[in-house]
């Protein structure tokens, strides 16, 4: 059971729920002290998540490098805390049921389905969906760095550090829990990419958790 199913009972209320339906996004605001659930209600579906510092302009974010490079790991799990750019903590890691998550793929783009996917036909990705939501919080695209994809399954070959895709080890209802360690604009995906997501698109749910 969660910290926050645990405090149901009193301490602990849900302040906010979000639906992204299969290869969209959402962005909204998280609070300092604050806990954001994201679930994955049926299974193997990835969603893209990124962070500002609320107030910075875009100009502080989730840096995977920081992050990596504190956790001394590329595989971040409960206890572990998600560093900005600036080295400052913008999430600890509270639960998590799944165990195994990307920080190393940039979301996907218009470009990914031309490059790797050689389609030229338009495809939804997690970039626009990002960037479109975001915008409304003074985010430029140009200011999107490498997300962490929550529930994508990375294997990282170890003598040629070729990356293998594999499906999401998630399963229906699993999810992450973070909280907040400063005030957030926080942008969040239900996956765009096939290979991602073992080729069926499905949606995500978030919850924001306080403590009353």
């Amino acid at each position: 059971m969660s910290r926050a199913d645990e405090n149901k009972g009193g301490s602990c209320r849900k302040v906010e729920h979000y639906h992204l339906p299969p290869q969209t996004g959402t962005a909204f605001r998280v609070r300092q002290g604050q806990i954001l659930r994201v679930i994955d209600p049926l299974g193997e579906q990835v969603s893209d998540l990124i962070a500002f510092t609320d107030g910075s302009d875009g100009a502080e974010w989730l840096s995977s490098g920081r992050s990596i490079d504190y956790a001394n790991t590329i595989y971040l799990t409960t206890g572990h805390t998600l560093y900005s750019n600036n080295s400052h903590a913008m999430f600890t890691i509270q639960e998590d049921r799944v165990g195994r998550h990307d920080f190393l793929l940039s979301p996907c783009s218009p470009e990914t389905f031309q490059i790797l996917y050689k389609q030229d036909r338009y495809h939804p990705s997690c970039f626009e969906n990002l960037w479109r939501n975001l915008e409304p919080f003074g985010i430029a695209p140009h200011q999107i760095p490498t997300t962490l994809n929550l529930f994508m399954n990375v294997v990282v070959a170890p003598e040629t550090g070729e990356l293998t895709i594999g499906p999401p080890r998630s399963q229906a209802g699993d999810f992450i829990e973070l909280r907040a360690e400063m005030d957030l604009i926080v942008g969040l995906t239900a996956c765009s990419a096939e290979m991602s997501n073992n080729y069926s698109f499905k949606p995500i749910e978030a919850e924001i958790w306080e403590t009353a």
